[in-house]
């Protein structure tokens, strides 16, 4: 697969679903008529799909009524429900989903398709659909996250094209705080220790109050893969119900590796560890949701956060006196016994080989020709732009004479705009409607040259992630490569599942104190628990499929 799929190609490894999931689906369900079809959707807080305008807009244009069956974004339920929605035998004719709450698995895709219960889509793509085909000769690499395992196309998937998405493990430190102290960013895990300390220490916020946190974060994942990559490669580790990366494994001289059995990653949580016991990193860093951290980000009581890992700084808004929202910039990899480029490039968090939308076998003839009629629209560059943005010149507009671009090589060719409190939020279906954010059009999106402004966040993003691009590090297990399938598949699922969320759980254990990373004892436990749940079958199964991809 090209870099260019490397980028696009986030976090996607094929799990099976077990048959018994599905065991109601066999009778087939009854269908409604031609011009009304049925969908499954996430919905955000501030949408209402049934009478969003974007809906509005399609129902009008191919002559349908839309009925949705929704789900929340929290990723966990989406799942429950879509597993639920699928064994009940009365689900929709489609799904339209979202990479990152709960998209179908490549694995998922070809059981359902044997199934029945999922139509292929490969004599549906052609004339009829010009926009879905000319974005599969654009970039090759979209039809390849297409094609299941099997060959065939089960669905489609989003290619976004996210710059910033592909480096997720960032970290956003208070320059103001640098400044007061007469300290420069941290280059190497000891000088960030000492960073951690005066924030701590010395009252950077000027309150005469000990309430600094000097690290935080939510969940745990970039906090624990921006901190250790300077001792061993490692990637975020997700902890969801499918454990759906193989996150914990490297490839070290060809030979795939499961990081954790190494003593690099012993010496990378002991150092994270040492911070956490000094009282330097915030205690609900693991725990804490997004929500939570926004909180502390936004308090009341004045700035208190020194530094973030997350993706981008999302957790402060620049609504602010203080000016909190324009302090926090990105500190690039730190150099630490195994250099500077052992650093994690995911790929965009917006594409994943597998699908977010799929058409069942509810679903007549007309009605799958007008689902790939309005899935084609949506990837056009009109359909796109309302689909995931709205309504024209009130959330997205055409750019003005001397507007720049993100890319400043591109020409501009659309804005977004922020409308009035409370209006504008029905108008688009958002990331449901993400089939096609390439670079060119990501890229062409007009953005303020200041970076401290909301209408520049996305070049601020932009500009951090340029500090991160090129260390990556030679033992990425470029997974995404990867075939398993049958019932090997089956295998895989249960013990990738099973080896993934113990290490996150495990991880977090030893940097808490919970398990003591520097006794032998506890050291050698986790080994044998790693065993005891199929580590080395699990590392047997992806050097097989991995040496016969290549």
């Amino acid at each position: 697969m090209t870099s260019r799929v490397l980028r696009a190609a986030a976090a996607g490894a094929a799990l099976a679903v077990a048959a018994t999931a599905f065991a109601a689906c066999s009778s087939g369900p009854e269908t409604t008529p031609d011009d009304v079809i049925t969908i499954f959707a996430p919905q955000g807080t501030d949408v209402d799909l049934e009478e969003n305008a974007f809906t509005k807009v399609l129902e009008e244009k191919f002559d349908v009524e839309l009925d949705f069956e929704t789900t929340t974004w929290d990723g966990a339920a989406a799942a429950e429900k879509r597993q639920i929605s699928l064994a009940s035998g009365d689900y929709p004719d489609a799904y339209m989903l979202i990479p990152w709450v709960d998209q179908f698995s490549a694995e998922e895709l070809v059981k359902l398709g044997g199934q029945g219960v999922i139509v292929p889509l490969d004599d549906l793509i052609g004339e009829d659909t010009p926009h879905l085909t000319a974005a599969f000769e654009k970039e090759p690499g979209f039809k390849e996250l297409a094609t299941a395992p099997d060959g065939k196309i089960w669905g489609i998937p989003a290619w976004n094209d996210c710059y910033h998405c592909s480096y997720p493990s960032k970290l956003w430190m208070n320059s103001a705080w640098l400044d007061t102290l007469g300290l420069e960013q941290p280059t190497t895990p000891d000088e960030l220790r000492t960073v951690l300390e005066a924030f701590k220490n010395e009252d950077p916020n000027g309150n005469g109050q000990a309430d600094e946190i000097p690290l935080s974060a939510a969940g745990g994942s970039s906090l624990l893969s921006y901190l250790m990559n300077p001792f061993v490669y490692t990637a975020e580790m997700y902890s969801n119900a499918e454990g759906v990366t193989p996150a914990a494994l490297g490839a070290v001289d060809g030979t795939v590796t499961l990081q954790p059995t190494r003593d690099e990653w012993r010496e990378a949580i002991s150092y994270v560890a040492s911070l956490y016991e000094d009282g330097l990193i915030d205690e609900g860093a693991f725990t804490q949701n997004g929500e939570a951290l926004n909180a502390k980000g936004n308090s009341a009581d004045g700035v208190i956060l020194g530094s973030v890992a997350v993706m981008h700084p999302w957790f402060v808004t620049n609504d602010h006196e203080d000016g909190r929202y324009t302090q926090y910039d990105a500190v690039p990899p730190l150099t630490g016994p195994a250099g500077s480029d052992t650093f994690w490039s995911a790929g965009g968090a917006g594409a994943a080989p597998g699908a977010t939308f799929v058409i069942t076998n509810r679903s007549s003839e007309a009605k799958q020709q007008k689902l790939m009629q309005i899935l084609d629209y949506m990837v056009s560059y009109e359909g796109h732009l309302q689909g995931e943005f709205g309504v024209e010149g009130v959330n997205w507009a055409r750019p003005e004479a001397g507007e720049v671009a993100l890319d400043e090589t591109l020409e501009p060719s659309f804005k977004t705009l922020t409308p009035p409190e409370g209006e504008g939020l029905n108008n688009s279906w958002g990331p449901i409607a993400q089939f096609f954010s390439d670079a060119e059009f990501r890229n062409s999106q007009v953005t303020d040259t200041d970076v401290y402004t909301p209408e520049g966040y996305e070049r601020r993003l932009f500009e951090a992630t340029q500090l991160y691009e090129g260390h990556e590090s030679d033992e990425r297990f470029p997974y995404w490569e990867v075939a398993v399938t049958g019932e090997t598949a089956t295998e895989l699922a249960t013990i990738q599942t099973n080896v993934e969320n113990f290490v996150v759980q495990a991880s977090a254990e030893f940097v808490t104190g919970v398990r003591d990373i520097d006794s032998d004892e506890d050291w050698a436990e986790f080994q044998q628990n790693l065993t005891d749940l199929g580590a080395e079958r699990y590392v047997e199964i992806y050097q097989e499929a991995w040496d016969a991809a290549q």
